[in-house]
């Protein structure tokens, strides 16, 4: 998604071609390696992401450079894409995207902010391997009467075994979910493949809880409050969201691939 936007929105804010544009992106999952290779990873008109790295290459890098992060002045992020809110940063780990997909869909559907402690959907956090929560959408806005009174449904399941479980479910019926959120690796982004080891829960709760801390110093904390988000949005996707040109560069569609 980066990479279309910046190979489309920032190219275009420079007076560049798509190609000519360079996309390193520093990843802590090694499978970001094929995936940029792929051919749908094109909504750009060009390879959408040129370099992987991995988080363990880069410190590697970092390393062998003699960098010291300590000495190194503090500097505002660059523009335009550079700002990030607290529901960016708990991406990382499992239920991170579901929690802040609910932050703004509640925010959205009824106009006030969502009614948990510290913004925080408890039930989607932590380290079981599935996990579910409800919502119920109560006084909602009048363009989401429609919604009035529904309960949203989600599920979280993180490391491939869990996810089957949790589609088995959905395909014999005996669940039913809105939203499901998988991520691979156990405990999400945060025990990807490309992170520095050694990597257990131990490790994984104390990356998860630094990732919290993070979140919780924001000034911003939703995501459809970020300003650089909403001019994106203002500049060029003018469309809106799940407008076409959202969609073209936001969303992926896989083609089938046979197995080796």
């Amino acid at each position: 998604m980066f990479g279309a936007v910046a190979k489309t929105y920032y190219a275009a804010m420079l007076g560049k071609r798509p190609e000519q544009i360079v996309v390193v992106s520093v990843m802590p999952c090694t499978a970001k390696k094929f995936e940029c290779q792929r051919p749908e990873m094109d909504a750009s008109g060009s390879r959408d992401v040129d370099i992987v790295l991995t988080t363990r290459e880069l410190g590697k890098m970092i390393h062998a450079a003699g960098i010291d992060f300590d000495a190194l002045p503090d500097e505002e992020m660059d523009a335009p894409l550079g700002l990030s809110s607290g529901a960016a940063d708990i991406f990382a780990n499992t239920g991170g995207v579901m929690e802040a997909a609910i932050r703004t869909a509640y925010e959205v559907v009824t106009g006030r902010e969502l009614p948990l402690a510290g913004l925080h959907v408890a039930e989607v956090a932590g380290l079981e391997g599935v996990k579910e929560a409800s919502l119920k959408f109560e006084s909602v806005k009048p363009e989401w009467k429609f919604l009035e009174g529904v309960t949203l449904e989600v599920a979280v399941a993180h490391g491939l075994g869990n996810a089957h479980r949790v589609i088995s479910a959905v395909k014999s019926g005996e669940k039913h979910y809105h939203f499901i959120e998988v991520m691979a690796c156990p405990g999400g982004c945060i025990g990807g493949g490309g992170q520095p080891r050694y990597t257990n829960n131990e490790v994984r709760r104390a990356r998860i809880e630094a990732i919290y801390r993070e979140d919780e110093g924001k000034k911003l904390r939703k995501s459809h409050e970020n300003p650089a988000i909403l001019q994106l949005y203002g500049d060029f996707l003018t469309d809106g969201p799940l407008g076409h040109r959202s969609h073209e560069l936001l969303h992926t569609t896989y083609a089938p691939r046979e197995k080796a």
